[in-house]
């Protein structure tokens, strides 16, 4: 064992065992360490300990939804097991999957591309989680996080309220049946074998338009509007414009929304990284279409539902 996290000895899967410590990287609102046993005691432990920081109040981070949701991934076949939820200790004991999380890059290989898809299918048909979540309920919660606590915003960002506006309205126009979202889906979130591919991390998971999880996606990775369209094909098997038009304003509803949860960790996190910078980048891609000659129909081809 190792004396770095001495509240691991408190765990019931670890008890009478000896084992060793690896910390994993990633994670702004996690720690994140490898357990394995290294005695002779069957079975064989690999787990991950999902070890969480204090302030997921200000997020809207639900702990007890997040093991819930972690446990009916597992069973749709795309998650990691749960085995020990400790809410008394801030951490969640998850089965180690052996596989590599995706970079950006690694959507230029159409298998890649074809096999996340098929895993997002995959959870969007497993069982229902508990809780939803809706960007635009998130983003108003956030601002007035933002608002009441004095913490910044960048000029202008409240200028696009009625476009905001009009977003929701299109959306709302041709209404879908919410499915088991993990919604924050960037390319670390998926792991990959080769074979196949799992998703990982559901603290903002909840049932939501299945849209909203592709457009995450296609604005996290970086998606070229090609990429867009090969990831909306490899999901829909044959979109349609409004499909299309759909999972690219929820792209924008990714990027305005989540930009606030930049804004908030740069004044509130005490980790050492630019949350700021994070906000403002996804600030920047929503302005970006906000701004273009597509908005217009991306609104009216949403709002068709044909």
């Amino acid at each position: 064992m190792t004396g770095a996290a001495p509240d691991l000895e408190r765990l019931a899967v670890l008890a009478g065992r000896s084992w060793r410590v690896t910390p994993l990287p990633g994670g702004l609102t996690n720690t994140n360490l490898r357990v394995t046993s290294d005695d002779e005691v069957p079975p064989r432990l690999d787990l991950v300990v999902r070890c969480s920081q204090a302030g997921a109040e200000l997020l809207g981070i639900d702990r007890d939804a997040e093991c819930a949701n972690t446990a009916a991934a597992a069973e749709a076949g795309v998650g990691a097991a749960v085995v020990e939820y400790r809410p008394d200790l801030g951490m969640l004991v998850i089965e180690y999957l052996d596989a590599s999380p995706l970079t950006d890059d690694s959507f230029a290989d159409a298998g890649v591309l074809t096999r996340a898809a098929h895993a997002v299918r995959r959870l969007h048909a497993g069982p229902r989680f508990t809780g939803d979540f809706d960007m635009f309920a998130r983003q108003a919660s956030y601002l007035s996080t933002i608002r009441e606590r004095g913490f910044a915003l960048p000029d202008g960002y409240e200028s696009y309220g009625d476009a905001w506006s009009r977003v929701r309205r299109a959306l709302a126009a041709d209404p879908r049946p919410t499915v088991p979202c993990n919604n924050d889906l960037l390319a670390a979130n998926y792991l990959d074998d080769g074979e196949r591919t799992w998703l990982i991390d559901y603290e903002y998971s909840g049932n939501n338009d299945a849209c909203f999880e592709l457009g995450n996606t296609v604005t996290e990775c970086g998606f070229s509007p090609e990429q867009t369209e090969a990831w909306v094909e490899a999901y829909f098997g044959a979109p349609t414009a409004a499909d299309l038009a759909r999972v690219r304003l929820q792209a924008l509803c990714s990027c305005y929304g989540w930009s606030l949860w930049g804004f908030i960790q740069a004044a509130a996190s005490p980790i050492d990284f630019d949350f700021w910078e994070w906000g403002m980048e996804r600030y920047d891609k929503a302005r970006a279409t906000f701004g273009s000659g597509d908005f217009e129909r991306l609104l009216e081809e949403a709002a068709s539902g044909g």
